[in-house]
């Protein structure tokens, strides 16, 4: 990959989440457009081909599924692999009693934000499961909330009873479904919403009285959720991406 910027390192950014995994190739400005993929069919041969023919300098790698993480050094060869823990330097402190149990995808967005958007902040990632991260006005990671994914909610309704149907998610056409569908796409989104508002809400009046506090979100229903949350400011579909690229600077 050509830099346009001379002597820039070359990244390849691996986002190892439990459903999907993300890869961009990055410099230390920009990310390129990313591809995503089903983390089952991750391996070795899948990120060999990717990068074919690519001087990588460093693979940069927020994992969550600890079973991949091999894939990635086999990959890799001799180029180095950045691992995002808590222990590589992240423009964050992090406060919080037993930080090697938080999440690396976390700990990346904890990082995007606070460099992106400034602090206080808190990021509500929409993945498998929906996790909120806190950022203090101190620049400290402090903890979060995890709460049921929207499309694991929805499954687990599809799988547990007899007569729900598995459920495409977008926006219901009413708050009162006139059909089974339209009910439980209501329930889902309308629903959803409620409870990622209230837990924003908990979070601002517990830590951030009368302060301003950005709210981003990222993940794959974002989009959708967020489009009618006054409380989130920004939708971000790639800020853990951005984490990625921005500890590899600080690290490089």
């Amino acid at each position: 990959m050509k830099s346009h910027f001379v002597g820039a390192p070359n990244y390849l950014l691996v986002d190892i989440s439990n459903s999907f995994t993300k890869l961009a190739f990055a410099t230390r400005r920009r990310i390129l457009k990313p591809i995503r993929i089903p983390t089952a069919n991750l391996t070795a041969a899948t990120l060999q081909r990717f990068v074919r023919r690519r001087k990588i300098d460093i693979f940069v790698v927020c994992s969550v599924v600890p079973k991949k993480n091999g894939v990635v050094r086999k990959a890799a060869k001799r180029s180095r692999v950045l691992w995002l823990t808590p222990r590589v330097e992240l423009g964050v402190g992090i406060d919080y009693p037993n930080p090697k149990t938080i999440g690396a995808d976390r700990l990346a967005n904890a990082a995007a934000v606070a460099a992106l958007y400034g602090c206080p902040a808190i990021v509500v990632d929409f993945g498998t499961a929906v996790t909120f991260d806190i950022v203090s006005a101190q620049r400290k990671y402090i903890g979060g909330v995890i709460a049921p994914g929207l499309e694991s909610m929805t499954n687990f309704l599809y799988q547990r009873t007899a007569l729900l149907p598995k459920l495409s998610l977008k926006e219901p056409r009413s708050a009162v479904g006139r059909s089974t569908i339209e009910a439980m796409r209501s329930g889902a989104v309308i629903g959803y919403r409620g409870l990622v508002r209230e837990i924003i809400n908990r979070i601002k009046a517990e830590r951030f009285p009368r302060k301003k506090v950005h709210v981003i979100a990222t993940g794959g229903y974002a989009d959708l959720i967020a489009a009618r949350l006054r409380e989130i400011d920004a939708v971000h579909s790639n800020l853990t991406l951005e984490g990625l690229r921005i500890v590899a600077n600080l690290n490089a």
